[in-house]
């Protein structure tokens, strides 16, 4: 107990040191890190319905795509490519369904529509993050802000540790049972009343947005990542599996660790976009 405890804290610390380094850092670095797990992740999920047997889907493919719209999507939002960045990803989805003509597998219906899942589930919410990360100043000169991706995931580890800690002590009511038996009501709380003090604490420090847009994109981004988490949960138990893969000792793979940024990132910049136009 006390060497898996050991295990998952330095994996986990390691793990937002990395994530959080890389989008302090540069634009750069954010940019090769999370091209990279996008790839794994998208490699990861076209495992697990391999795995499962009821479709085929090419990994190496699908991964490229993924890491490729992720830097097609960054080049577009910094302002230094135009919107023909995206013509070789669209020469993906043609390889994607032209391939089963030739293929000749049993299930092309299937195959289509999990390659197809897995750029729209899992590499469009990490392409997304570009939009949160680079924006148009003064003079049309675009800037990269850090703060605003990295605060997503700040309120999504705090409300993750948050619920796990008051769902531990006073967890009583189930919040989905049939799906995750372990969360609760309680839980998923607490987590959110610890993400809005920290929208509260960015506020005080970041004032690109004031105080309640701060508390607004807290609350999206708690409410919308529990239903991600839920997502992965119900993926994992229609696959019938515990953990999406062992490549984070402690914490399982790279699904289990952004489940519920994948519905979260999507929502954050709906929710961007709404304040926006609300403020003119």
């Amino acid at each position: 107990m006390k060497n898996n405890f050991l295990q998952r804290s330095v994996t986990g610390v390691l793990f937002v040191v990395v994530m959080a380094g890389s989008m302090l850092y540069s634009p750069f670095s954010f940019g090769i890190v999370f091209m990279l797990i996008s790839a794994l992740t998208v490699s990861e999920f076209g495992h697990l319905i391999n795995r499962d047997g009821r479709a085929r889907v090419n990994r190496t493919i699908t991964a490229l795509g993924g890491a490729y719209l992720f830097l097609a999507i960054m080049a577009y939002c910094a302002a230094v490519a135009d919107a023909r960045v995206f013509l070789p990803y669209l020469l993906l989805w043609l390889y994607l369904l032209t391939s089963e003509i030739y293929a000749r597998k049993e299930r092309p219906l299937e195959n289509w529509a999990f390659s197809a899942l897995s750029q729209l589930y899992v590499a469009l919410p990490f392409a997304l993050l570009n939009v949160l990360a680079f924006h148009s100043g003064e003079k049309g000169v675009v800037a990269y802000n850090a703060i605003l991706p990295l605060s997503v995931f700040i309120f999504i580890w705090l409300s993750d540790s948050g619920a796990y800690c008051i769902g531990t002590l006073l967890g009583r009511h189930r919040l989905f049972p049939s799906i995750s038996p372990k969360k609760s009501w309680e839980g998923s709380v607490g987590g959110g009343v610890c993400a809005i003090i920290a929208a509260f604490v960015l506020a005080r420090f970041f004032h690109f947005l004031p105080a309640w847009q701060w508390v607004g994109l807290a609350i999206v981004v708690v409410v919308f990542g529990t239903w991600g988490d839920l997502t992965e949960s119900l993926l994992k138990r229609r696959l019938g599996i515990k953990d999406s893969g062992t490549i984070l000792p402690g914490h399982g793979g790279m699904l289990d660790r952004f489940d519920s940024s994948l519905v979260a990132v999507p929502a954050a910049v709906v929710y961007l976009y709404v304040i926006s136009l609300y403020a003119f």
